[in-house]
């Protein structure tokens, strides 16, 4: 098996009493992008700071490609590392053009091996005609990719990049979005975006991580961490989530929408969790109340009571008429069992 091209272990950092980041364990691979997904505040920042060497750790240990770059003993220097990181800001340099920003960092290479170097990078970000032009007079898609490109010059083994898409225009954001990602990809680096959206994460990483309150919650593939969530925590974080209270007896889990499979899972309080696209509107179930109907361009979001509880469900088709009485159900392929 190869070297993680980044490796964290039982990674630690406090503000006083204030844990930013508790007991990180992950590992990212050459040519795979990663997204690290959480709520403001919950220590995504902090990390991509600790991995980056701009601040140290408290306990733990940071290896790239293999070798320590930090922990209580040991703490290279940023620019040592092979870690390359895009802030938010982008951070261009304002009286540098685009050639000079990118070839910043590249003043160990002859003059010509430079400025191949530069076109190289100019080419894959499509920026070729914006080699003589100043930062403010780009627009945020085009910074973003020369601060990009800045960054992967020097061949760094790890690209962090915290919330790169946040300030384009909606309209803007998916198409610089694939351009951007397709520059990432040929440069074959691990990837860390750092982001607080959900869909954003989803489209964009091959892996997420998924954090709150300083600790990976859950790891994996994006479609694993979204119809598979370890915890009612984690499944929050990639969007709505119907949870639905329910008691495990000798393997089967009970609910107000019908019995599901809990196999090995110990009698008690448990709760049946699910999206919303993923509650079945049918003849046969459970019946319920249609309270509000409102529609939401693919979708039409239902809200319906049932025995006392408020269900929200998504629906792709035509939706139930307000005050019409209809049949839940949960899919038991698309549903998980949770100890409460």
């Amino acid at each position: 098996m190869s070297t993680p091209a980044l490796s964290l272990r039982h990674v630690q950092r406090a503000y006083g009493q204030r844990q930013a980041v508790a007991d990180v364990s992950l590992d990212l691979n050459a040519g795979r992008i990663a997204c690290l997904l959480g709520p403001s505040g919950c220590g995504k920042s902090t990390l991509l700071r600790l991995i980056a060497g701009l601040e140290p750790v408290d306990q733990g240990d940071i290896h790239v490609d293999g070798l320590p770059v930090s922990s209580r003993q040991t703490h290279v220097a940023p620019e040592q590392r092979g870690v390359g990181l895009v802030f938010q800001d982008f951070a261009l340099f304002p009286h540098l053009n685009v050639a000079d920003n990118i070839g910043f960092g590249l003043t160990h290479l002859r003059a010509g091996d430079r400025r191949a170097q530069v076109r190289s990078l100019l080419a894959r970000f499509h920026l070729e005609h914006l080699e003589r032009a100043w930062p403010h007079t780009l627009s945020g898609g085009e910074q973003q990719r020369v601060a990009i490109a800045r960054a992967l010059a020097r061949g760094p083994s790890v690209l962090l990049l915290d919330e790169p898409f946040s300030g384009l225009d909606g309209h803007l954001r998916a198409s610089v979005r694939q351009s951007v990602l397709d520059g990432l990809r040929a440069a074959n680096a691990a990837v860390l975006i750092v982001t607080h959206d959900p869909q954003e994460a989803m489209l964009c990483g091959d892996d997420l991580l998924l954090m709150s309150e300083g600790r990976i919650l859950q790891a994996g593939a994006p479609r694993v961490c979204y119809l598979r969530p370890t915890s009612l925590a984690a499944a929050r974080l990639l969007g709505e989530v119907v949870a639905v209270p329910a008691r495990t007896e000798a393997g089967v889990a009970r609910t107000a929408l019908g019995d599901l499979p809990a196999p090995g899972l110990p009698d008690g309080p448990a709760l049946a969790v699910t999206r919303p696209e993923h509650v079945r509107i049918g003849d046969t179930g459970v019946e319920a109340h249609v309270r509000d109907v409102r529609f939401g361009g693919a979708i039409h979001v239902v809200t319906l009571g049932l025995q006392g509880e408020t269900v929200t469900v998504h629906v792709t088709d035509e939706p139930p008429v307000v005050g019409a009485p209809v049949h839940l159900s949960l899919d038991p392929e698309m549903t998980r069992i949770l100890l409460n």
